[in-house]
Order: structure tokens, then C-alpha cells, then sequence
């Protein structure tokens, strides 16, 4: 996924603040203003293998102990940090979590 241009993020939050409105009148549904919410949130980004050591780094974290914080395996790990696997779905999470605000906000 691309990162978002401030211009689109200007854009989305004056749609979703707008959306909000409609919503607290009654105009459209919760199940609308999820989609609204969902369209507002920031792509998560893809890790490389590099960016995934660097991070585990910054923590001095071993391979065992970082695989335990994001609940995957230490050879997952190892594959990630030399590009044979990438890592997907929750684990991008959890690593954008980390990256952004930092280790205590996982344990």
C-alpha cells in the first residue's frame, strides 16, 4: 500500500468528520460509519528485511525474545531478517505498532 499524501489525509478527515456529523443526526447507520472509520485508517506498510532487524536492534532484542513479542517463532523470524519470508497480516501490525510507538505498547 502507497502512503498517503497529506492532501488525502486532509481529505479523508474532512469526510469522516462529515460522516461523523451524519452519523450523530441519525442520516446514515453504524455499519456506514464503519466503513468511514476503516477508509480513514493509515495503510500499514511492508517490512523488509532489513527494517525488521534494524527495529529488533533499536530494542536489543534477540531473535527469540522478538518472536515471542510479535507470537510467532524464532525461525519465522530468521527467515524475515533474511528475506525468504515477509511478514503479513498481524505481524505487520504488531510490527508498525513497535515502530511507531515503541516497545511498552506491546508488552
Amino acid at each position: 500500500m502507497a502512503k498517503q499524501s497529506k492532501a488525502e489525509k486532509d481529505i479523508l478527515l474532512a469526510v469522516h468528520e462529515t460522516a461523523n456529523d451524519l452519523y450523530s443526526a441519525g442520516f446514515i447507520d453504524k455499519k456506514k460509519m464503519l466503513k468511514y472509520d476503516a477508509l480513514c485508517l493509515e495503510p500499514i506498510p511492508n517490512y523488509d528485511a532489513i527494517q525488521i532487524r534494524e527495529l529488533r536492534d533499536r530494542y536489543k532484542l534477540s531473535q527469540s525474545v522478538f518472536a515471542s513479542l510479535l507470537n510467532t517463532s524464532p525461525s519465522t523470524v530468521k527467515k524475515w531478517e533474511v528475506g525468504e519470508k515477509h511478514p503479513s497480516g498481524p505481524s505487520r501490525k504488531l510490527l508498525n505498532i513497535l515502530e511507531r510507538k515503541g516497545l511498552e505498547a506491546l508488552i
